[in-house]
C-alpha cells in the first residue's frame, strides 16, 4: 500500500492552553473594545493589523508602556508607500537605552553571563547595569563622543558588548558590532564604511577548547580605521598584566578608560532625547556585489518591532530568562534581538563559546541551572544534537522551559518531530524569520495558535508579508517571492553613504516597484496561514544562518596566484538546508590541487571565519558573464538545482553554462 505524501501543515505538535490569559489576548480585546471592532481569533487581528496598519501601531505603543518625554503628533502618513520610507511617529522623543534601563526593582537580575568549560556564572542586576552605563557614557563623553558618533564592539556575546552598546545609545551615537571570528577583511569591510570614534575588543576568547589571540587582528583592524580617536581593550581571557597594547595606537584599557568617567561621585545616567527615527544600530548586509551595504535602523522603530515580537508573540514577562545562542554573536541582529528583551523585564542570558563544550549538553545544563524559559538556537544545532542521538528529556528537567525558538535557516519537519519527542512534548516550537534587514522578523512564534510539523506559524502582526509571483501577484500553496506591501517602522531609514538613496531602492524596490521584495522565497498555506521558507532567491549565500556575499569570498580566493577566477554559489537539499560551492578557474601555468584547495580554506577562515569556509572546492573550466561584464552566480544555482536556464543571450559565453550540469560531487546532498 503506497503511503500518501505529507500535506503542508497537516500534523498538528503543539496547540495552545485556550484558558491562558495571554498579552496577545488582553492586546486582541483592548483593540476590539477602543476601535470598535469583532476580531475572534489571531487571524482577524492580523488582517486588520496590515489593513489599519497605523491604528495597530498606535494601539502597540499604547500597550507596550514606551517610555518618551515627548508623544508623536503622527503616526505615519499612510498616503505613503514603502518604498517611501515613512517617517514613523513624528514628533516624538525617546531614548532606547532608557527604555531598557527603566525597570525599578533593582535587585532583579538583568544579565547573566557564561563562558565556554566555565563554572562561575556572571550576575548583574538591573541596578549595576544602570551604574555601569553610566560610568561607560560618562567615559565615552570626556572622550568627546556625541549624538550621531559611531562607537564599534569587535566583541563577544558578554556583559561589556551590553554596557558598551546601551551607554552609546543613551548618548545617542550609533553603534554597531561584529564578533571577533570574523577576519581582518570582514570587519574593514564594514567599519571603515562608518568611520567609528571609538572600538572596544577584547584581547582573546576562547571556543571549541583553544584560546585565540585576538591582539594582532586588533592591531591590523585598528591601522585600517584612521578615524578612531580611542580603542579601549577588555581583558576577557588573560589577566591585565600579561596583555601587551603598546604597539596598538591610542589604546587603553577598560579600567582606566572608564575612571576617566568618574568625578568625585558616580556619574548619574542621563539619556538624550531623540526623534523616533533617530540612528541606532549599523548593520551590514551581505556584500553580495561589492563592499556590505550599511543598514541604518532607528531607535523607535528597533524597539517598538522588537517589543511587539517579545511581548505579543512570546508572550514574554519579567518572569521570564531568555537566552538565544548563535555562533556569530554580536555580528548577527539576534543579539539586537535579544538584548531588547530587557525591556520587557526580562533577564537575558549571554553565552559565549561552543554549544558543544564540555559536552553536547551545555545549553541543556544552563537551562537547568538558571532556569531558563525560552531558548533561542540556530536549527543547525538541533540537527546535530538529532546526529548524536541526544535525549535531554531524559537526561534533563527542563521544567522552566517553555518555549524553543530556532532560525538562522528553515527548519526541518523531522527536527520539528525530535524536539517533541526527545527534548520536551509541551514546548512551543517557533521557527521565526527575518533579517538584517529588518533587525527583526517577519513571520515566527505566537503563543495563540497551533504548531504545525514543518511550518512557521504564522505572519506576525503588522507585517503585510505575501509571497509573489514573477508577474508580481499573490500566489498561495505555491512558491514565491517573499514580499512586503505596506510600510513598517523597522525597515531601514536609510543606507550609510548612499546619499540619493539608489543603493536602498535597488536592494529592495528594483523587483517590484513600490513593494519590499525580501530576497527569500516561501511558500504560505492558505489552510493554516502557516508558512514554509525555501532559501534564497538571489546571489547572497546563507550556510547555517550565517549570512554573507560571494564577493567577501573572491576578495580572498582572486588574491591567489594559482586562481584566474572563482564562482561561489549555494546549493539546496529537499529540506532546504543550504551549503556553499566554490568553483576556481586555474590560470593556464597552475594545476588544481588539494593543497592549494587547502590553502584557500585556510585564507577564508583567517580572514573571514570558519564558517565562511565553502563546503566543496571544485575545479571548472569556465565561469559564465553577463555580456555587461558581470559574473552570474544565479544561473550556476539553478543549473545545480536541476533547473533550465532559458535566457543564454545574456550570457556572454553561454557554453560555459553546460560545465554545471550533472557534476558528480553535488549528486549525493
Amino acid at each position: 500500500m503506497s503511503r500518501e505524501p505529507e500535506i503542508m501543515g497537516s500534523q498538528v505538535m503543539w496547540e495552545p492552553d485556550t484558558k491562558r490569559n495571554t498579552h496577545m489576548d488582553r492586546f486582541r480585546t483592548a483593540v476590539a473594545n477602543s476601535c470598535g471592532l469583532r476580531l475572534a481569533n489571531y487571524n482577524d487581528l492580523y488582517q486588520w493589523s496590515v489593513e489599519s496598519f497605523s491604528d495597530f501601531w498606535a494601539e502597540f505603543w499604547k500597550y507596550s508602556n514606551i517610555v518618551c518625554s515627548h508623544l508623536y503628533d503622527e503616526v505615519v502618513d499612510t498616503s505613503k508607500s514603502i518604498a517611501d520610507v515613512p517617517e514613523w511617529f513624528k514628533g516624538s522623543r525617546l531614548n532606547y537605552a532608557e527604555n531598557l534601563l527603566k525597570h525599578k526593582d533593582n535587585d532583579k537580575i538583568a544579565l547573566y553571563a557564561a563562558k565556554e568549560g566555565k563554572e562561575e556564572i556572571l550576575k548583574v542586576t538591573f541596578e549595576e547595569l544602570r551604574q555601569a552605563v553610566a560610568l561607560y557614557a560618562a567615559a565615552m563623553r570626556k572622550m568627546g563622543v556625541k549624538v550621531g558618533d559611531r562607537v564599534v564592539g569587535y566583541l563577544p556575546n558578554s556583559i561589556h558588548a551590553v554596557e558598551a552598546m546601551l551607554a552609546a545609545a543613551s548618548i545617542g551615537a550609533i553603534w554597531s558590532s561584529t564578533s571577533p571570528d570574523f577576519g581582518i577583511n570582514g570587519v574593514l569591510d564594514r567599519f571603515s564604511q562608518i568611520q567609528p570614534k571609538l572600538i572596544f575588543s577584547v584581547e582573546a576568547v576562547i571556543y571549541n577548547g583553544k584560546e585565540h589571540n585576538h591582539l594582532e587582528k586588533l592591531h591590523s583592524v585598528v591601522k585600517g580605521l584612521p578615524d578612531l580617536k580611542k580603542v579601549v581593550v577588555i581583558p576577557y581571557v588573560f589577566s591585565r598584566e600579561t596583555i601587551d597594547i603598546s604597539k596598538i595606537p591610542n589604546s587603553i584599557f577598560l579600567e582606566d578608560f572608564l575612571a576617566t568617567g568618574k568625578g568625585d561621585q558616580a556619574p548619574q545616567l542621563e539619556f538624550e532625547q531623540l526623534p523616533f527615527s533617530h540612528p541606532l544600530f549599523i548593520m551590514y548586509s551581505s556584500g553580495t556585489t561589492g563592499a556590505p551595504k550599511c543598514m541604518v535602523h532607528s531607535a523607535g522603530g528597533t524597539l517598538i518591532q522588537h517589543l511587539k515580537e517579545h511581548i505579543l508573540h512570546g508572550n514574554m514577562t519579567s518572569n521570564d530568562i531568555i537566552m538565544y545562542y548563535t555562533t556569530v554573536s554580536t555580528g548577527w541582529m539576534m543579539w539586537n534581538w535579544l538584548v531588547t528583551a530587557l525591556a520587557t523585564g526580562a533577564s537575558v542570558v549571554l553565552y559565549d563559546g561552543s554549544p558543544l563544550i564540555p559536552s553536547p549538553n551545555v545549553l541543556w545544563d544552563l537551562t537547568d541551572r538558571l532556569g531558563i524559559t525560552i531558548l533561542g538556537t540556530g536549527a543547525k544545532w538541533l540537527a546535530v544534537l538529532e546526529e548524536k542521538n541526544l535525549k535531554p528529556r531524559e537526561t534533563h528537567n527542563l521544567q522552566t522551559l517553555h518555549t524553543i525558538l530556532s532560525t538562522g535557516s528553515p527548519l526541518k519537519s523531522q527536527s520539528y518531530e525530535y524536539v517533541y519527542k526527545h527534548i520536551k512534548s509541551s514546548v512551543l516550537l517557533g521557527s521565526i524569520s527575518g533579517g538584517t534587514d529588518i533587525i527583526s522578523c517577519f513571520m515566527g512564534h505566537n503563543v495563540t495558535i497551533p504548531v504545525y510539523k514543518g511550518e512557521i506559524q504564522a505572519r506576525n502582526l503588522g507585517m503585510a508579508v505575501e509571497a509573489w509571483n514573477d508577474e508580481g501577484k499573490p500566489v498561495w500553496g505555491e512558491s514565491g517571492e517573499l514580499v512586503c506591501t505596506k510600510p513598517i517602522p523597522c525597515q531601514p531609514t536609510h543606507f550609510w553613504n548612499d546619499e540619493n538613496g539608489n543603493k536602498y531602492r535597488k536592494a529592495y524596490f528594483s523587483k517590484f516597484p513600490g513593494v519590499w521584495a525580501h530576497g527569500d522565497y516561501c511558500k504560505i498555506n492558505p489552510k493554516t496561514g502557516g508558512i514554509v521558507m525555501l532559501g534564497r532567491s538571489d546571489g547572497t549565500l546563507n550556510p547555517n544562518g550565517v549570512r554573507f556575499g560571494s564577493s567577501e569570498i573572491y576578495n580572498i580566493v582572486e588574491a591567489f596566484e594559482e586562481v584566474s577566477d572563482s564562482l561561489c554559489v549555494p546549493q539546496y537539499n529537499k529540506d532546504g538546508e543550504e551549503r556553499v560551492i566554490l568553483f576556481l578557474k586555474m590560470t593556464s601555468n597552475h594545476a588544481f590541487s588539494e593543497d592549494l584547495v587547502k590553502k584557500i580554506r585556510d585564507a577564508i577562515r583567517v580572514a573571514l571565519s570558519a564558517r565562511h569556509v565553502p563546503s566543496l572546492i571544485l575545479e571548472t573550466k569556465g565561469i559564465p558573464y553577463t555580456i555587461n561584464g558581470k559574473k552570474v552566480e544565479v544561473a550556476v544555482k539553478q543549473i545545480i538545482a536541476g533547473k533550465e536556464v532559458e535566457q543564454r543571450g545574456a550570457f556572454s559565453n553561454p557554453e560555459t553554462l553546460d560545465l554545471y550540469q550533472n557534476i558528480p560531487e553535488l549528486q549525493n546532498f
